[in-house]
């Protein structure tokens, strides 16, 4: 054949290709064979050796075992060993057992509708034994003898073993060869294995799991919680504390003693949703969200209602694109979730995904809210610190007399309370004329003499917001009490302030620093947010019409959005309306946001309207402007404070939530310990 010839070849064989027009011969509709059907049904069960790793242990759990071990060869691809101590599967069913849409778990609609055991369709062995070599062997606990099945030939003979199931897969895809080049390498394939088994490990401690490759150990996790343990609790209560200990347990044998330090507890219920678990401290966040772990009645799920709740949770509290580590248990009635959406029951729907939401988002933001100095309380403190406390306590300094002279001193208690028509004309000054706050805000010139008395540009004469800083005379400054064992400091007392920026503090463990702007940045934020909740909540953020519309192309969604999402979109300070059956005109948008994109703007919110409930829009916009009146209102860097007035800031921050963080999620406070600052020395070396 000459080159012409192949190059005409090739040109007729990319035709249909480029061009389309290239019409097939028209073949009969017939059915496919069995095998062909089940390989078929494998492409969307089977995707790598994990996947069978996955069904299988599925299988085991739901089958009651307490004890799972999983052996691995090539990675997974060569062999796959599954072994438990669950019921086992009679003799005369272990045929049945390999049908596809066999199954022990569903019996009619209902059951499909309640299922609450991890595989529920019956196809995960037929659909691995079509694309595999498989064996079954397995012995209930009332029949004598053991008996093993082979998936190819069908043969079944006695065998001996405890009772319990053990799963053989071997040569995975040796079947489909086009299949099996497209599995990564052994180290690749065994270390999605490890992660499907860990995802099982993190929402069972009641179960033990090793996983061996190649004949060594790699991954152990021993049971750390009993039935009867279980059933000796003597109430509700007991119960609850024996489950979240083996839970803690299992976290920190699985994810590492760190991330049990660098988390809290989480534990809330509304309505039918129960949530638990622990989410990692802001500190403890990471560049890749490779440890957040969802969990559906016990089943590992991805779902972006359950991520977006726990991202919603952290955003005022995280810096950047950090992302935040947790492992949330859900437990919701069956009945209101449907796992029979994805091939891989990876993907679930809630019949109210808000419901869900709001118990996601509030308890994690409810674990989150402590301010984490309380924990220092409860440190042992160092041997220096226990004899000064012995020696009547830690009592604060007072400035020196020849001290340089301090600026205008700054209230840092907390507000007086609110009520009435004083919460209204208060809400009014945060949402209506937010605009003409943060413009009267003008703090003074670092560069600037410092103030004495009262004579200071922040003088209590003038008008100003009730939520900017304060000044008073140095008598008004509020007296502390004594640090004692009733009214302990975790964060210390104040020693000195470096360069008008940092705050440096003595406590029992050590040495405290604080960043000042950052953390009364938070308080003011925080009262901010409870002055706006116990005022007009419904008050709506003030606008700026544009004297020329801006026009966009929309597609039908974002049409039908801002159709019905009107109110919503008043309450931001936005007016979009349809101009066309295909375009939106923004006609307003909110007066602190008027030197921006309106396009940009009108677009995202839409965006997030869609995907989300509209309170949480209209939360995460209020915040956003909360956020950047707080900045302005906080203490600025470069103002000399009072010893007096450090140690309120100190107090302040013990009692407000999230102090840990600023509104951008950095961190307002660490601590240096005594071991650490003589690491630093080299002391005891």
């Amino acid at each position: 054949m000459t080159a012409e010839t192949n190059e005409q070849t090739l040109e007729s064989q990319d035709a249909p290709t480029l061009t389309g027009t290239t019409v097939q011969p028209r073949r009969q509709i017939q059915d496919l064979p069995d095998e062909l059907v089940s390989q078929i049904a494998a492409g969307e069960v089977v995707e790598r050796p994990a996947s069978v790793v996955r069904e299988l242990v599925d299988n085991a759990l739901d089958a009651g075992a307490t004890s799972i071990t999983v052996r691995l060869l090539a990675g997974g691809v060569r062999l796959i060993t599954v072994e438990d101590d669950g019921c086992g599967i009679p003799r005369e069913e272990l045929p049945i057992a390999l049908r596809r849409h066999a199954t022990s778990k569903i019996r009619n609609l209902h059951d499909l509708e309640s299922v609450a055991t991890m595989g529920f369709r019956g196809e995960a062995l037929a659909a691995i034994a079509s694309v595999s070599e498989m064996a079954v062997l397995s012995r209930p606990q009332d029949q004598d003898t053991a008996y093993m099945l082979d998936a190819r030939s069908g043969e079944l003979r006695p065998a001996a073993r405890n009772p319990g199931t053990t799963m053989e897969v071997k040569e995975l895809f040796f079947s489909t060869p086009a299949r099996r080049k497209f599995l990564k390498t052994d180290a690749t394939e065994l270390a999605h294995c490890i992660e499907a088994v860990r995802r099982h490990a993190l929402t069972r401690p009641s179960v033990g799991f090793a996983i061996w490759h190649e004949g060594k150990l790699v991954e152990q996790w021993r049971a750390t919680l009993g039935a009867a343990d279980l059933d000796a609790a003597p109430d509700a209560d007991t119960r609850e504390q024996l489950v979240q200990q083996a839970l803690d347990k299992r976290l920190a044998d699985v994810l590492g003693h760190d991330f049990l330090e660098q988390s809290v507890v989480v534990h809330y219920r509304a309505g039918h949703v129960l949530v638990r678990g622990r989410a990692g401290v802001p500190n403890a966040a990471r560049s890749r969200a490779d440890q957040q772990f969802c969990y559906v009645n016990g089943r590992f799920v991805r779902d972006k209602v359950l991520t977006h709740a726990a991202r919603a949770a952290y955003e005022d509290v995280l810096h950047g694109n950090r992302q935040p580590v947790y492992a949330l248990y859900v437990s919701i009635d069956p009945m209101r979730v449907d796992v029979n959406v994805h091939p891989t029951k990876i993907e679930v729907r809630f019949r109210d995904s808000r419901e869900v939401h709001q118990a996601v988002l509030h308890g994690v933001e409810n674990a989150l809210a402590a301010p984490r100095a309380h924990h220092l309380a409860d440190a042992q403190p160092t041997p220096a610190a226990a004899a000064a406390a012995d020696a009547g306590g830690l009592e604060p300094q007072r400035p020196s007399a020849l001290s340089p002279q301090a600026q205008t001193a700054i209230y840092f208690e907390a507000t007086p309370r609110i009520d009435g028509a004083q919460a209204l004309q208060q809400a009014a000054v945060l949402w209506g004329q937010a605009d003409r706050a943060l413009a009267g805000l003008q703090p003074p010139s670092s560069t600037m003499p410092p103030q004495t008395g009262t004579s200071s540009a922040w003088s209590a004469q003038e008008a100003s917001p009730a939520w900017a800083v304060q000044p008073a005379s140095p008598q008004l400054v509020p007296t502390l009490p004594p640090e004692s064992a009733e009214n302990p400091w975790p964060l210390g007392r104040a020693v000195a302030q470096i360069h008008g920026v940092y705050i440096l503090a003595e406590n029992a463990q050590g040495m405290v620093i604080v960043d000042m702007h950052a953390a009364h940045e938070r308080i003011v934020y925080e009262r901010l947010k409870s002055q706006l909740d116990d005022g007009d909540a419904s008050s709506a953020i003030s606008s700026q019409p544009l004297l020329i519309p801006a026009t966009f192309s929309a597609t039908p969604e974002e049409v039908a959005t801002a159709e019905e999402n009107a109110e919503t979109l008043a309450q931001l300070g936005m007016e979009i309306v349809p101009f066309s059956p295909k375009t939106l005109a923004v006609r307003a948008t909110p007066t602190t946001l008027a030197q921006g994109n309106p396009v940009e703007l009108a677009r995202s919110v839409l965006a997030e309207l869609a995907q989300h409930d509209a309170s949480t829009v209209v939360q995460r916009a209020r915040n956003e402007i909360l956020g950047t009146m707080a900045c302005h209102g906080a203490v600025r860097a470069n103002r000399q404070l009072t010893i007096d007035e450090m140690n309120a800031l100190l107090r302040d921050m013990e009692r407000t939530e999230r102090s840990d963080q600023c509104n951008h999620g950095r961190p307002t406070w660490r601590q240096l310990t005594m071991k650490e600052l003589d690491g630093l020395f080299l002391r005891g070396r």
